[in-house]
């Protein structure tokens, strides 16, 4: 029994690193993540000696956002368990993030809609240059990046490169694994802007990037509209894309592909947060829809686009994504609810918060 206990035991090094941690979280002032607003002395207390059943520690949970002061969040997930061990941290920073999603909320159950419901939301093609659906997937019975092995990596991909091989259809594809792939196909999938790089200074502090390219792979279709991303950040990113602004087209391929896999690889699902993954703000339906559209009377008054968007909970970014700008006036714009509401809510919320935008912008 006394080995038991000691494995359970959070050892003195990672203690020490947290007491260090916390205390430049404390000295950081001007730091403005969740992880500084949340992680008070008396939940640092509570929680610096717990451990999951695979051994993560809150040092796992907390080492991007005290590597990286100017963070947004700043925490992790190890593994799905953390959700439930670390839940006074992780749960008033879902909170804050996810507005509107408190924490004795639970999100409702998976439901894809009737997807033949949902338009076209620009069929003259003025506005809209691009339609993109995404979601987050976990695999059950395997950890989130910090704790997997490098075996576990690459049993994953075998897992996945088998299950995605069995796809039909508009699916089928070819699955390039990262490991050993050649020049020119690298380069072809640069160009097609599908390749992931190795995690950025955030990801690598979480040790989200441990045995790269061990176990990582794309797969996409032959149309190139369907794309899987295997053990970038979260075990599989399903991604479904196309030209124009046929939403309902790109949401239609995006759920039957996950209802294909899903019947293959079980993923790991919370009965309070939804669908799991890695960084909790993707939580729930870990849905992000998106188009690139060309508005360029409504952001010749940004504030007044902001206003609109904020209305139909819609995140305007720059092209490229976060931090970037409007290149020749092309925003991306996508739902910003994930939790709280289900998949179909949140993709018919951005369609029509497209739709009022598409409409103002004709009378503008």
């Amino acid at each position: 029994v006394g080995r038991q206990d000691s494995n359970k035991m959070v050892d003195a090094a990672v203690l020490d690193k947290l007491e260090a941690g916390f205390k430049k979280l404390e000295a950081a002032t001007d730091c403005k993540s969740l992880l500084k607003k949340y992680l008070t002395k008396p939940v640092f207390e509570q929680l610096k000696n717990k451990k999951t059943a695979l051994g993560a520690t809150l040092l796992d949970v907390i080492q991007s956002g005290v590597e990286n002061l100017d963070s947004g969040v700043g925490v992790y997930a190890p593994d799905a368990e953390s959700y439930t061990t670390f839940a006074p941290l992780f749960d008033p920073i879902i909170e804050d993030y996810h507005i509107g999603f408190t924490q004795s909320d639970k999100h409702p159950a998976s439901d894809f809609g009737d997807v033949n419901s949902l338009v076209n939301v620009d069929p003259e093609g003025q506005f809209v240059i691009s339609t993109r659906v995404r979601c987050g997937r976990s695999m059950q019975g395997y950890p989130f990046n910090p704790c997997l092995t490098e075996a576990q990596y690459k049993e994953m991909e075998e897992k996945v490169s088998t299950t995605l091989q069995g796809l039909e259809g508009d699916h089928k594809g070819t699955f390039y694994p990262l490991t050993g792939m050649a020049k020119d196909v690298q380069q072809k999938l640069i160009d097609d802007h599908f390749l992931f790089k190795e995690g950025d200074r955030f990801l690598q502090a979480a040790n989200a990037c441990r045995y790269w390219p061990a176990g990582r792979g794309i797969y996409h279709n032959d149309k190139k509209t369907f794309l899987i991303w295997c053990n970038e950040e979260d075990h599989l990113r399903i991604i479904s894309m196309q030209m124009g602004g046929d939403l309902g087209e790109v949401y239609r391929r995006m759920v039957s592909g996950v209802q294909q896999i899903e019947k293959r690889v079980p993923f790991s699902h919370h009965d309070r947060l939804g669908f799991l993954t890695f960084c909790p703000t993707n939580l729930g339906t870990t849905i992000r829809a998106s188009v690139h559209i060309k508005v360029p009377k409504l952001a010749a008054n940004k504030a007044k686009l902001d206003e609109i968007a904020a209305k139909y909970n819609l995140q305007v970014r720059g092209t490229r994504g976060e931090h970037t700008e409007a290149e020749g006036g092309v925003y991306d714009i996508s739902n910003k609810r994930r939790m709280g509401l289900t998949e179909y809510q949140a993709v018919k919320e951005m369609q029509d918060g497209i739709l009022e935008l598409i409409k103002l912008e004709r009378e503008a």
